[in-house]
Order: C-alpha cells, then structure tokens, then sequence
C-alpha cells in the first residue's frame, strides 16, 4: 500500500487524521469479534471542491485490501468522513484512508448553482461532457462496459443541441449520473493516509469476563494437600456462582531452598507447601505440574469439565524461579549475580523473597530467555489453556511482552491475557498497549463516591478506552484491602456490586470473598494464615457466605448486554455523598441503573437526579424500576425519586428501567 505522496504538489486533499488510533497507530485499538468500528479521517481541501473517499480495510490473513465508501460524518464535525467496518476473524487487522478530488461532483455543484442563478450554461455543459467521457473511458479500461455506454450517452446527451437547455441541465444534476461518475472516479492524485492503523480483534471473553481464582492445594479440607482431582469436583460450585474463568495460582513443582512458612516466615517445617509462585524443583519447572497435585491427565479432565460447565480454566504465568529450578543449574547466564557469586534473589523493600530468582532480561542470552519464555505459554496452549493471568509484568520489559504476545498470538489468536499491574499509571497503560487484553486497576484502594466516579471518568477517556479493559477486583491473594478489613459482611457485599456493574470484567478470590475472610496481618493490606503459604479449610456452606448475592449478580450481568460493556456508563446526582448513583446503556436494550450504599455501616437515604434523557425517560409521568436484586418493583415519576438502603440487609440496588408500554382499564404495563 503506497504512502501520502506529499512531494506532487497536485495532490490537494490533506489526510490530517485517521482514527480510532492509539499514538497514530504505533498501537492497535482493540476490538471484538463480531464488533463494528467506526472509522473516520478528518479530510482537508483547498477552496470549494468536493472530496470523495474510501476506507481501506484488510483482515488478520492479509489478503487484498477492499474497500467501503466514506461519507461526511455530519455537521458537529465538518471535515470528518466516516465509515463502519464489522470485524469477523480474530488478529489484527488494518484500515487505511485514501481521498480525492471527485472533479464530477465539484462541476455539479458549481452547475447546479449557476443554474439556479439563470446563466449562461453551454459552456458548463461541455465541462461536463468531458468529465463523463473521462469516467467512460475508465469505466472501460476496468472491464465495466454497461457503465462505459450508459456514461457516453449521458456525455452525447449533455451537448445534443436538439436537447432543450433545462433538458441538458436536468440530465447534468440527475442521481443516476452522479452515482455512475462515482463509480469510476479519478484517484491519479488522491491521497493516502500514512500508514495503516491497526486494530487487535479478540474474542468475547476479552472483553466481558467473571473470573474466580481458588488454591486447588487448599481443598483437601485442610488434612491433607488438595489435588486436581479436587479442583474438578469444585468445579460445579463455582459454575453455580455464574463464573465463567477459574483462575488457577501456578500450579508447577515448588522449590525447597528457602522455602518460605506461614505468613511468610524464612523457616519452613516438614510439612510447609511453600509459596507456589517459587517456582520449580528437582521435578521441573514452568511446564511442569506439582507433583501433589496430580498428573497431566488430571489437569486435561480438569480442563474438559470446566469446558462442559461453560468456563475455562485459567493459569497464573509468573516469569521467576525458586533456587532449585532447573534453569538455575542449566542456564544461570539468565540470572543476575551478585558481586559475592550468589543469585540475586526478589526483593521489594521492606519485603524478601529469598525464596525468587528474577531473570536478567538484559543478559547476553536474552533471546534464549525470551524464547523459553513464550514456549511456557505456547506449553500450556497446547494443553488446552487460553486465558492466562501474568504475575508482575511490570517487572519485565515492555519490549519483551510486545513480542511474547504477538508470538503466542500468532499460534493462538483466541489467546487472552490479564496483566496484573498494580503499578504506576503510564506502566499500566503501557502494558496494556502492547498487547494484555485486561489490566488489573486501582479500584481496589479507591472507596468514595469521589474516587469512584474520577477513577471511571479516566479509564473511560477517549483514548485510554481504545486500548485499556479494567478488570475490578475487590480482593486478592496478595491484597486484603482496608475496607474489606474493618467493614464486615455488607462491604464485601457493596463491593461486589460495584466491581460487578461498573466493569464488564471483574474477578475475586474465594472462597475467601464469599465467606467475608477479613483476618489481616496487623497494619498490613495481607491475609493473616494466607493460602500463599500454607494449607486453608474452607466451609463453601458458612451462613455468612455471600454466594446466593454473587450468583444473582452474575446471573444479571449475563442477562444484560448493558453490564457486559464499559461504554455507555453515566454518573447521576445524589444528594447523599454515600450513595452512588450511575446506569449502564448499550444498544436498544433496558438501561442498567444501579444505586450502591457506600456506607456499610449506616442506613442512607436520599434524592437522586436522572438524567433522563440520556436513559430514554419521560419528563413527566411514571415509569417502574424492577430491582434485580431483591425483585422488588417501585414506580418512579420523572428524573427525582428517592431511595434508601440498608447495608445490613440491602446494599445497593440493580434497577432495570421498564418504560409503559400500555394503560388499559387504569393497570399500566410494563415491559
């Protein structure tokens, strides 16, 4: 595809902007299968000529070009030009813009008006004779002989002196001329943009995914190690919470040498299982399964019953290595030395992790490590896994990731990546442009209805939105965030709901989420007795579990395309700073309005303002909101109505709007 010819002074049309974009295409915006994009390119021409123009578009296989007519995008934007494609195949794919001149259009236009005006017209018609014959003669050399004769004779016809003057003019200004001109324009001097701009197209579960992360070690009931074998027959349980991806914490051989015990204390007894993220042993290393917890073939039945249930199985990949994998012994160029001779072990000040060798990605062998690298994905993909949760990227370079995850995707295109990069802002974008598919966010620390709705307002900015899908979770592993600690039940509850609707991707771990675990080490966002480092019982049946609330609100969110999008969210005032009012809208369907008690100590109450345009609502008149929740119905009047939740018993509501549809013999029905 050639480039913008700026050197032929001839080519008038200026492409000054081609979008959606992410840094003018040095990173592909991201799409999903089945999706329309909405292309358009904002087209500059000197004085009063007409522009005609096409989007280029060409699939992930790289076949020909084809092309989709552009048209102006309207009057808020005046020299933008637009089109729609539908993207059907996974990979990237590209599009281009390429303008003209249309030199027909430009003498109709200028014709229709000197004709309206009464001059004199021969002249212009002979214009335009010549005009058509052009676009006759290259309707020929394109094979289009029915166009070549109809435009010839519509040519003869422009200056047939039988013809009466409004005659000629009216077959000058006719639609089918015009159409039949455009079919064949003149693109000697058009205008190409600079170079194609990408968009990565991913399946659904890129964009739209409930993950639930669980220890397989932890359900031997606390006797014993818990097995794969366990791990499938838990399998029905989180398929009843409306789950859709079980995310795994790695499950290869642990290494022995500075083996870390509870609460990660430096010594290990005889029967510690260490942290699974040191990983590797005499057993294996990252391709390899513990030993304890099964065979291969438990984890391929492991993976088809999660695949009968409707859910995958998802493996955390973390790119680090306990003392005693093999790569140590075999390729210890790929670790850092220290100046005494010993390894460099992971360190985050004030914490140690003698127990984790980070690789040196700048040694000399760095293309030997990268390829090991992306084979541990590629290992893995073959065994039926395709979402992977990436520990720490952050701490590996960009430039790394770029290309791991082009090379697996080359092999796997459905392949789906979660970054975990609870990091600095720019990192977190960054990573995210270069290819994971979601990234964890700080909603985790942010609780006010202040933070909340700034930190949505920024991840729903024009660009970060072509590039960046948050994934919510109110907890993890690694993080028992204060408001978990010291609000009981109804904020693990409140939250839920939160990461819930606000995201169309969101995950938790349990079974400590749903049993309300809130046990943290003193002045510390961790787990107290956490499962990183030793055995956990889990009573999946405690009265205070939370898993009745979290399978309706997944079954909600599968039933409503609003909350499987982060478009359309729309923030509505209230008049209490602890409640948080916002609705979710896609498509045609019922708009999503969700009202959360952030308070979860204290019943709150007060008025909230809609804007009811934007959700469809009448200003005057009534309308029912149905709770999801509850199954409560209330009927509403105008944008001001009032609500009250108890955190105790109700913290939020899940209102879908259902707008009258008929009134006969004074019952109103709603849809």
């Amino acid at each position: 595809m050639q480039e913008e010819q700026s050197t032929d002074g001839r080519r008038r049309v200026v492409v000054a902007a081609v979008g959606p974009n992410v840094e003018s295409g040095r990173y592909a915006v991201k799409r999903t299968l089945g999706d329309e994009v909405g292309a358009w390119a904002d087209l500059v021409i000197d004085g009063h000529d007409q522009l005609a123009a096409v989007l280029l578009v060409r699939g992930p296989v790289g076949g020909a070009w084809r092309e989709l007519p552009m048209r102006p995008a309207g009057p808020r934007w005046p020299d933008r030009w637009a089109a729609d494609f539908a993207v059907d195949a996974l990979g990237t794919w590209e599009f281009a813009v390429e303008a003209w001149v249309d030199r027909f259009a430009s003498w109709r236009h200028g014709f229709e008006r000197k004709f309206a005006a009464g001059q004199e017209i021969d002249v212009e018609l002979r214009i335009g004779e010549a005009l058509v014959r052009e676009a006759a003669a290259r309707a020929a050399a394109a094979g289009a002989a029915a166009d070549a004769r109809a435009l010839t004779l519509a040519a003869d016809g422009l200056v047939d002196p039988a013809a009466p003057p409004a005659a000629r003019a009216a077959a000058a200004l006719s639609p089918g001329l015009a159409s039949l001109s455009a079919a064949h324009p003149d693109r000697a001097l058009s205008t190409r943009s600079p170079r194609p701009l990408p968009v990565l197209v991913e399946r659904e579960r890129a964009r739209f995914t409930s993950w639930y992360e669980f220890f397989p070690r932890s359900l031997g009931g606390g006797a014993r190690h818990g097995t794969l074998r366990d791990a499938a027959a838990m399998l029905p349980y989180v398929a009843g919470l409306g789950f859709d991806v079980v995310y795994l914490p790695p499950i290869h051989p642990i290494g022995r040498t500075y083996r870390k015990g509870p609460n990660n204390s430096l010594t290990a007894g005889p029967g510690d299982p260490g942290s699974p993220w040191a990983i590797g042993a005499a057993e294996g290393g990252h391709t390899e399964l513990h030993p304890e917890l099964g065979t291969l073939e438990d984890f391929a039945a492991l993976v088809a019953r999660a695949d009968e249930l409707g859910m995958e199985i998802a493996l955390d990949v973390a790119f680090q290595a306990a003392p005693d994998h093999p790569w140590v012994s075999e390729h210890p160029e790929w670790f850092v030395r220290r100046p005494d001779g010993s390894f460099q072990y992971a360190e985050n000040p004030p914490k140690k992790y003698q127990d984790v060798y980070p690789f040196d990605f700048g040694c000399d062998d760095w293309r030997g490590l990268w390829r090991a690298l992306a084979d541990v994905f590629l290992t893995w993909a073959s065994r039926g896994v395709r979402v992977f949760r990436v520990d720490n990227p952050h701490t590996k370079p960009v430039p790394f990731w770029r290309w791991c995850l082009a090379e697996v995707r080359a092999r796997y295109p459905d392949a789906v990546f979660l970054a975990e990069a609870f990091t600095r802002p720019l990192m977190l974008h960054e990573l995210a442009k270069v290819g994971f598919s979601q990234s964890y966010t700080y909603f985790t620390w942010r609780t006010s209805k202040r933070e909340l709705e700034g930190y949505l307002r920024e991840l729903r900015g024009p660009e970060l939105s072509e590039y960046l899908r948050p994934s919510f979770w109110p907890n993890t592993p690694d993080i028992l965030p204060e408001n978990l600690q010291v609000g009981g039940r109804a904020s693990f509850a409140l939250r839920l709901v939160l990461a819930a609707t606000l995201a169309a991707s969101y995950g938790i771990y349990g079974p400590s989420f749903e049993l309300c675990d809130a046990g943290a080490l003193p002045d510390r966002e961790e787990y107290r007795d956490s499962e990183k480092y030793q055995l956990r019982a889990w009573d999946l049946v405690a009265p205070q579990s939370l898993r009745h609330l979290i399978a309706r609100v997944n079954r909600i969110r599968r039933e409503h395309p609003a909350l499987q999008h982060d478009e359309g969210l729309a923030f509505h005032r209230c008049d209490d700073d602890a409640l948080i009012v916002y609705s979710k809208t896609h498509g045609g369907g019922d708009p999503v309005l969700v009202v959360v008690n952030l308070d979860p100590f204290h019943k709150r109450s007060g008025w909230i303002e809609l804007d009811a345009a934007a959700l469809g609502l009448p200003r005057e008149g009534s309308y029912q909101v149905h709770d999801l929740i509850s199954d409560a119905r209330y009927l509403w009047s105008g944008a001001r109505n009032y609500v009250e939740l108890d955190p105790a018993s109700t913290p939020a509501h899940v209102f879908v709007i259902r707008r009258q549809v008929r009134r006969e013999q004074n019952f109103d029905y709603y849809l």
